[in-house]
This record gives C-alpha cells, structure tokens and sequence, in this order.
C-alpha cells in the first residue's frame, strides 16, 4: 500500500548577518607554548590573512595545504609562521578557514590576532566557530553539545561519551525516533484531508496505540539511561560518613592518595566538607569527607553536622566509617539504619586494633596504616555502582536541556494516548506533533535563536 507523506522537517539555515562576517580568535591555551594556533573563518579569510602574511599567494594555493612563511606589520616582520588553508565546503564551519600556525608567547599571538582585526576580522563569540558548523549543516546540536563536553572531560568515560555523541550516535537515534513518529502523523493528517481516497490505510485507534506505546517504550528507555549520563559527565558523589575520629579523613586521604584532609586524634577536627576525586574504572569519583555525626553543643561544628547530613542524602553512594576498636553505639545503630542498603558501604576501620565490634549487616574490614581493605572498598564501589556494567554503547542523552525535553516528548504522548481512550483519533495529533518537535529540538532541527545563542555562549573562545 502506497503511503503519502504532507509534513514539512524544519532544518537550520544560515541567513544571519552575522554569517556574514569573517571571525578569528585563538584556539590554543593562553600562555607560554610552543605553538599557538589563530583560527580565521569566513568567506573573506584568505583575503584577510594575504593582507599581513608573507610568502606563496595563498589565493592560488590548493586546499587542505600548509604553506611557510611570514606575518608582517608592514615592514616589520612579526613572527615566522606556518598557514593552514582548508576551502569550503569540506572545513569544521563548512566555510573558508585559514589556521595561523605561530610561536607560542602571550604577545605574539595577541600581535597577530590585532593584525587580523585591523585587516577586517570581528572577534569570534564563544562557540562561534561551532555554532556556525551548526547553522550551516555540518553537525547538529547534539553533537555541537559534544564538542564542549569533549573539551571539559576528565574522566576516559566522559571523553567516550562525548565522542561516541560526536559521532552521531545518539542524533541517529532521535532521528529515527522521529521518523516512526512522522509516519503517524502523515497517515493520520492523510485520513482527514482525504477521506475519499479508498487505497491508503486507515488509521484507527487499534492500530495508533500500540505504535504509540513502542514509542513510549523507547524513550522510557532512553530517559532510564540518562541516570548513567549524569554519573558519567558530572562523576560519582561518594560520601564518607560516621561518627567523629572513626578515621574517615584519613580513608579520604589514602583513596586520593594525598593529605587533603587535616588528620588529628581530637574528635571533631573535620568540621566542614572536603573533597577530593580520583578515576575508577574510568569514571570520575567524587569522595567527600564529611564533619563527625553527633550530638554536640558547638554552634560551629552544629554547622558541621548538618551538612554531613545533606550530603548524606544527596550522595549517590556512602561509605558509613566505624571505628572496629570500639563496641556498636546507639548513634552507629541510627547511622546503619538511616541509610539505605542499596547506596551504602560499611567500613569497619583500625583493623589494626583490637577488634570489639559485633555487626550483622555486610562489612569491609581495614585500616590506613598499612592500608588494608581499601582495594577491597574499591571494588566494593565498582560493584554497588554496577560501573562495569554500564551500556557499553554510550549513546546517551548528555545534559539537562536534552533530559527535559525527552521528557516534555514523552508526556505529550503519554497525553495523546490518554486523549486516544476517549476521543477521535485526529485529538490525538496535536500531543504527538508536539512530541515529534520536542525531539527536534535536542537535535536542533527545531530551534529558537534565543536558545542557539544561549547554548554557545559556554563555549571557550576560538571552538
């Protein structure tokens, strides 16, 4: 059976004035450094540059080349440089670009950025680079999301993330989300205007709802996986709690492998949070230590314990400290109890003491003098963590803007299923447009310009 399609794809243009403009700025760290790149782009680029470089006439050179030769001022040679030329279209913003390969130093490299400006550059936005790759169709926003978080990753898990998104992964998968939801929509929109048509398929609320709830399904799913997301982009909050002088600063100290921590045998030292972060098994691990939990008439340390306790519960895991010299207390007991088994780890510490504690519930038993038990507590963490298990795949959803909007997509087809049990098939339409643009705009294929700029705008300058 034939199907017709009637719906329009919104897709990104690029008819901005500010299109329109040649930018540069620097791509490189600021600072000393063997090289520092000054990135130009626009269609007046190799014209720009010409104007202050010394050497073959760029204006005739192949793309994709590097030529040697000189920036000048004039007559006054500024630095000896080697010139990138990469031609539109096939180029990061899908426009001209001239890379400015230059000695490193903090004066050179602003020399030669002013050089460019009194040529006829505009300094670039933040992301401005990237924002035009996106505008012009070279990526999409998902994958401009990624250039950022591929430049601020520091864990080998958020660099995979970043460029597994990259790639295109989790784009293809919207995408094709979005396709099973614009077939709904055309053959519904067929059936209205075209009634009379006696050879297309008619659509009816059999046939519409189990497609919805395929649809439900997939992104319950990928909603679900954002959990692994937020552990991979923003680390694992693990807070070490317990009673005061259990040992938990020094537990800190050992798992980061440094004195972060002030250590002392007076109860209570710790009156504020310290943190501190490692890399396990290529995630990022936020330990922090937190004030002594108990009862206590100091108004500092009052402060102490109450933001123990918050963290306590905002925490993704807790590794409960108890002091193995000494007999369970009351405060121990409400501590075992307060905490749910599922995000908790008990440490029994001072291993090399005397043990006199009784515990029925699971333990790790060690001590930071010869620091026995602590790769036992690592693994402990990987376990509960399920961190060896996490999809493999990485394509998830990366931010907070791309989980609202999933959400706000699957409410609206929650609702159009809900409409669906009552009414015609045609109420459904609104909630599941609704839902195909709100997945549009985690890719960018719907967008508002408010939105575009906001986003860039926490770019580093010259990306």
């Amino acid at each position: 059976m034939q199907k017709v399609y009637f719906c329009a794809i919104i897709y990104p243009v690029s008819g901005d004035n500010i299109m329109e403009d040649t930018i540069c700025a620097i791509s490189t760290a600021s600072g000393m450094g063997a090289i520092s790149i000054i990135r130009v782009s626009g269609k007046e680029a190799i014209e720009i540059v010409s104007k202050i470089f010394k050497g073959p006439d760029l204006k005739k050179v192949k793309s994709h080349t590097i030529h040697y030769g000189f920036i000048c001022d004039k007559e006054e040679t500024i630095d000896e440089v080697l010139v990138n030329i990469m031609l539109a279209p096939k180029t990061y913003t899908k426009e001209d670009i001239v890379e400015i390969n230059s000695h490193g130093g903090v004066n050179t490299t602003n020399k030669i950025l002013e050089l460019l400006l009194e040529a006829g550059c505009r300094l670039a936005e933040p992301g401005e680079f990237t924002k035009r790759a996106f505008l012009n169709g070279r990526i999409d926003l998902t994958q401009a999301e990624s250039v950022n978080d591929l430049i601020n990753a520091s864990s080998d898990k958020q660099r995979s993330l970043a460029l597994n998104n990259l790639k295109g992964t989790l784009n293809q998968k919207i995408r094709n989300i979005r396709k099973e939801i614009v077939d709904i929509i055309a053959n519904i929109e067929v059936n209205i205007d075209y009634p009379e048509y006696e050879d297309i398929e008619v659509v009816t609320k059999d046939l519409l709802m189990p497609k919805i709830k395929q649809l439900l399904e997939k992104l319950k799913a990928m909603l679900g996986a954002a959990k692994d997301s937020r552990m991979i982009k923003e680390g694992i909050n693990i807070a070490i709690v317990g009673k005061p002088n259990v040992g938990k600063s020094s537990i800190l100290n050992r798992l980061l492998d440094e004195e972060k921590a002030i250590v002392t045998n007076i109860a209570g030292t710790t009156r504020d949070i310290v943190e501190g972060s490692i890399s396990l098994q290529g995630f990022l691990i936020n330990f922090i230590d937190t004030a002594g939990i108990r009862k206590t008439t100091d108004r500092v340390e009052k402060i102490g314990v109450q933001k123990s306790k918050r963290v306590l519960k905002e925490a993704d895991l807790v590794i409960l400290v108890l002091n193995g010299h000494e007999k369970i207390s009351g405060e121990d007991e409400n501590l075992i109890k307060s905490i749910n088994k599922k995000k908790r780890i008990i440490f029994i510490n001072k291993s090399d003491l005397k043990m006199n504690i009784k515990l029925e519930s699971e333990y790790i038993v060690g001590n930071t003098k010869d620091d026995k038990g602590l790769d036992s507590l690592k693994e402990a963490i990987i376990k509960k963590l399920n961190l060896e298990h996490i999809n493999k795949d990485m394509t998830y959803l990366s931010n907070v803007r791309q989980i609202d909007l999933l959400k706000k997509a699957l409410k609206s087809l929650e609702e159009a299923l809900n409409n669906l049990e009552t009414m015609p098939v045609d109420m459904a339409l609104i909630d599941i447009k609704n839902a195909w643009n709100l997945l549009g705009e985690i890719t960018g294929e719907v967008y508002q310009d408010e939105l575009i700029d906001t986003l860039f705008s926490n770019f580093c300058l010259g990306k």
